[in-house]
């Protein structure tokens, strides 16, 4: 029995080491896998970090577009002759009121719509020398300014919507009503020292540029025609648009019957993209489309009907940010489609150009005859340092 005891004693005490041992693996083991646990979420974050921002969102990249068109674009030309036409009216009578249209096509300009000045203005002229500024001088360029047709067909404001604006000019500055209602949007982001998007600036300024060349005779074989298009590689930095290259470069300029499309291509790049495109920004990989369709003789007025108010969004922000539909040219600062999109993409850009937001869209929106805004709004796409609100 005494033996036997022993023995039973020496078995439990064996099996109790054992537990014991096997308790101390055990927990070994659950803290070697906590500490791999740890590691595996520490190292999670700080990948997550790196690759997403401090947000956690994904930084993926995508493609933007923009474009613009030249001077000689035929709803460029209706443009600039509107807005002449409201420059020559409002020196003589800063009080003018406008509406001036603008329409073109072969061997034609017309120009129509409300006006009301006391400035003696002619307009036959005007459509003659904008025309011939652009470089509209002969029918083998798209238009010829001093042998077109030039029709007029102007009529005074409604004496309605005078009252309603202006109470037939018996207000005080200050009391002078919205010449309509509508909503107006401007937008400002920090990715250009223009505080406007970059795909928008360099489209707008490789325009520029093939003006630029032809008129002092860089490239002698432009002609006043063309189009520009740029396509951005962008990632979202927490809501803020970081320009990462230039994906696509595309021209398309009216020239001459002389030249050939390899010196087309050799100039465009030379002496257009070369000065307005950074080089940080262009790589082996970015495409170019110069004349792509192979040529461009017939332009202008000649090639396309032109009309006021057609290239809203390139005389805004190309695409970015909002429109609220109005136009620009040929309208006199009662008309808050122009004047109150000035205000917003003033307003918003002293919130970029002061560090309160990287990115921001203003909307305002106004009744017809009433000298408040009725609503205003703000939009930091959450790039702002204060809430919106404030």
């Amino acid at each position: 029995l005494s033996l036997f005891l022993s023995l039973s004693l020496s078995l439990s005490l064996s099996l109790s080491l054992s537990l014991s041992l096997s308790l101390s693996l055990s927990l070994s083991l659950s803290l070697s896998l906590s500490l791999s646990l740890s590691l595996s979420l520490s190292l999670s974050v700080h990948w997550r970090q790196q690759l997403c921002g401090s947000s956690g969102q994904k930084m993926s990249t995508f493609l933007f577009t923009s474009e613009s068109v030249n001077e000689g674009h035929p709803d460029k030309l209706c443009d600039q002759v509107s807005d002449a036409v409201l420059d020559a009216c409002l020196e003589q009578d800063p009080d003018s009121t406008l509406a001036c249209e603008t329409c073109t096509k072969t061997n034609m300009v017309m120009i129509f719509g409300e006006i009301t000045t006391k400035a003696k203005v002619n307009y036959e002229k005007i459509v003659r020398d904008t025309c011939g500024e652009i470089g509209f001088v002969s029918d083998d360029v798209g238009l010829d300014a001093d042998r077109c047709k030039v029709l007029v067909n102007i009529e005074q404001q409604s004496p309605d919507i005078a009252q309603g604006v202006h109470g037939h000019f018996s207000k005080k500055p200050e009391e002078i009503g919205a010449g309509d209602q509508g909503h107006m949007f401007g937008y400002a982001t920090d990715e250009t020292e223009e505080l406007m998007p970059l795909s928008h600036v360099l489209a707008t300024k490789l325009g520029a540029k093939l003006t630029e060349v032809r008129k002092n005779g860089t490239c002698a074989w432009l002609r006043p025609d063309g189009k520009t298009q740029v396509t951005v590689e962008y990632k979202n930095d927490n809501g803020a648009m970081v320009p990462i290259r230039v994906h696509t470069v595309l021209i398309s300029t009216q020239h001459d019957e002389t030249v050939t499309n390899d010196k087309i291509a050799a100039d465009l790049k030379e002496f257009v993209i070369k000065p307005v495109i950074r080089e940080k920004y262009l790589d082996e990989k970015t495409i170019f489309h110069l004349n792509p369709s192979g040529r461009f003789v017939i332009g202008g007025p000649h090639g396309d009907a032109g009309l006021t108010g057609r290239k809203i969004i390139i005389d805004t922000y190309g695409r970015w940010g909002a429109h609220g539909g109005g136009a620009f040219s040929g309208k006199d600062p009662t008309k808050v489609d122009r004047s109150g999109a000035y205000v917003v993409r003033e307003a918003a850009k002293s919130v970029v150009a002061s560090g309160l937001a990287r990115r921001c869209i203003v909307q305002v929106s106004y009744a017809i005859g009433v000298p408040e805004p009725l609503s205003v709004f703000v939009d930091t796409y959450k790039t702002g340092e204060i809430p919106d609100s404030e």
